[in-house]
């Protein structure tokens, strides 16, 4: 039982920061690009040395070592798809009023490289431990493969709240492929699934044999606990992005997400794809001196017509 008190603040506060820290980064590669690719690069492949040096140790600091390098090695991964770098073959808003198939191929598309990349993270880290005595670096990585797709298509298949503030902008074509619903079907049986494997490591690291299987089992627990929690709140009016406001100043106002360009007939006339293309949106001050304009032009047409009048009676 000691050992879960001790993990669970211990996890929680790695969520956190990490988390934290990853949107702080992203937000800061608008500006540093060149140096967050190489400092990405060294955290890849510093956290899986770490991880497959740690995985020998069948101790608790062995234990808090693979856990660390797994949440490093995933929190290098992802901030590989925050800041725009690896996502897939079409990193494109969604079409408006496309159908249900075309939204599931786009959004597959969208992503697809990230998804291959931690696929392929997750061969690596289980080769580099695979016959250790210490597997939690590879089952913690393993755990948060399976909750974030888990989040994803709840995301996509449509949840209460998105805490989508949280995005970096650049990403933010992403958006379109969330839905705002009450609740999805998948929900139910995501959370209920999350939550009875929290509560099944739980009850493994209370009646572990020995003080390493209780801790790991703990972390385990507590890492599938946060999990389930974040898929709560996806349903409950509860905003979480206050808890990272800190890490979110760095990045810059995102702009709006772009809607896709439908090329007219007329686009394979020379200078029609420029005119079909060209912004429409216009700003009130425009509008307003441009009735101005518009009234003085028609005033100053009203006086030559009627100065032309007097001219033809005299």
């Amino acid at each position: 039982m000691g050992a879960l008190a001790i993990a669970i603040p211990y996890v929680l506060f790695v969520w956190w920061f990490s988390t934290g820290t990853v949107l702080l980064l992203v937000g800061m590669s608008l500006r540093h690009d060149v140096l967050l690719k190489v400092g990405a690069a060294v955290l890849f492949v510093a956290s899986l040395v770490g991880l497959a040096a740690s995985s020998r140790e069948a101790s608790a600091a062995g234990a808090y070592c693979v856990f660390t390098c797994a949440i490093l090695l995933w929190g290098a991964v992802e901030i590989s798809l925050l800041a725009g770098w690896i996502t897939g073959p079409r990193p494109q808003a969604c079409p408006r009023d496309c159908t249900t198939v075309d939204r599931v191929w786009f959004a597959l598309q969208a992503t697809a490289y990230h998804e291959f990349a931690l696929i392929a993270t997750a061969g690596l880290a289980f080769a580099v431990t695979v016959g250790a005595p210490n597997q939690l670096g590879w089952w913690t990585f393993g755990a948060m493969l399976v909750l974030r797709q888990s989040a994803k298509i709840n995301l996509f298949l449509g949840v209460r709240t998105l805490n989508d503030e949280l995005l970096p902008s650049q990403v933010d074509f992403l958006r379109s492929y969330f839905a705002r619903k009450p609740i999805n079907a998948l929900f139910p049986f995501s959370v209920t699934l999350a939550t009875a494997a929290a509560a099944w490591l739980a009850v493994a690291a209370v009646g572990a044999e020995s003080r390493f299987d209780a801790l790991s089992y703990s972390l385990l627990a507590a890492l599938v606990a946060l999990g389930a929690l974040e898929h709560w709140f996806m349903v409950l009016p509860m905003p979480v992005v206050d808890l990272w406001r800190w890490s979110v100043r760095a990045q810059a106002p995102m702009a709006p997400t772009p809607e896709p360009i439908v090329r007219p007939v007329l686009a394979v006339i020379p200078g029609g794809a420029a005119a079909a293309e060209r912004p429409a949106v216009k700003s009130a001050a425009f509008l307003a001196r441009q009735r101005l304009e518009d009234q003085f032009r028609q005033s100053y047409r009203d006086s030559k017509a009627a100065s032309a009048l007097g001219q033809d009676v005299s």
